[in-house]
């Protein structure tokens, strides 16, 4: 079988940046459900830069894999199955935007040190995610064009 045959009978090939775009969003209100309400916490509480940002992507990567582990388990998976749906969907993308979200907050000088109250905080934060979408979005095609990511998470809708 020649390589377009595979990809025809397999459904892989066919990403369209629509359907990237979607599961970027999907990706990107996990994580910032997530690490928002991790830098909120680690703020509020005082605790130091380095807690905080832990707390922050634990959280996005909890909320990330929850919204697509409870998709997948109302369309009939079990717990075990949508674990391993939900793992398979969203490792990369919560990643990819985890990684340059949190790089940009890094180095956008101050924001480290921002409270709530302070512009630079959002700013920062929400220019991460903006530029983490940017990035996230084309990676996510590449890998639901190969059946992987999402494409996985879809098969179950």
């Amino acid at each position: 079988m020649d390589h377009s045959t595979n990809h025809a009978a397999t459904g892989h090939g066919h990403a369209t940046w629509a359907t990237a775009v979607k599961a970027t969003l999907h990706c990107l209100t996990g994580c910032a459900v997530g690490e928002i309400l991790g830098m909120v916490i680690g703020t509020a509480l005082l605790w130091g830069n380095v807690p905080t940002m832990i707390l922050a992507i634990a959280l996005a990567f909890v909320f990330g894999y929850s919204f697509t582990l409870f998709a997948v388990m109302r369309a009939g998976l079990s717990l075990r199955a949508a674990v391993k749906v939900a793992l398979a969907a969203d490792t990369v993308s919560i990643a990819v935007m985890e990684l340059v979200d949190n790089a940009i907050i890094a180095l956008t000088p101050g924001a480290m040190d921002a409270q709530l109250s302070d512009g630079l905080f959002w700013s920062a934060l929400l220019g991460g995610f903006a530029v983490a979408f940017l990035i996230t979005t084309p990676v996510n095609k590449w890998m639901i064009g190969r059946g992987k990511g999402h494409a996985v998470a879809h098969a179950h809708h």
